[in-house]
């Protein structure tokens, strides 16, 4: 694969078009080279691992149940955890996990 680097100067080559073809060209110094086929390069970015600003599975670990209906399959009793996520005058956020299906939701 050819680099977008000048082999003279070192300088980053930019594409030119003022003849008609197209050609990588050096800004600095007079080097061209012809670009004559379909140049193409992929790179694929490795997602990184985000962390679950919420605690994930291990928040659920020693939750505490409580009666509630689950909106998704009507069971009667899910674990929850409460959150401050908004400023201090407001209420704070109930978290829940449903016992049966594990839905997730919450209140407030």
């Amino acid at each position: 694969m050819f680099e977008v680097f000048c082999p003279t100067c070192s300088n980053c080559l930019v594409i030119s078009a003022e003849t008609g073809h197209n050609k990588w060209a050096c800004n600095t110094c007079p080097y061209e080279f012809p670009i004559t086929k379909q140049m193409t390069s992929r790179q694929r970015l490795q997602r990184k691992v985000v962390d679950d600003v919420l605690g994930g599975e291990a928040a659920w670990r020693d939750a505490d149940q409580t009666t509630v209906t689950c909106p998704k399959c009507e069971n009667n009793r899910a674990y929850f955890y409460q959150l401050q996520i908004r400023s201090a005058d407001e209420p704070m956020t109930t978290f829940y996990r449903c016992t049966t299906c594990t839905n997730q939701w919450r209140d407030g």
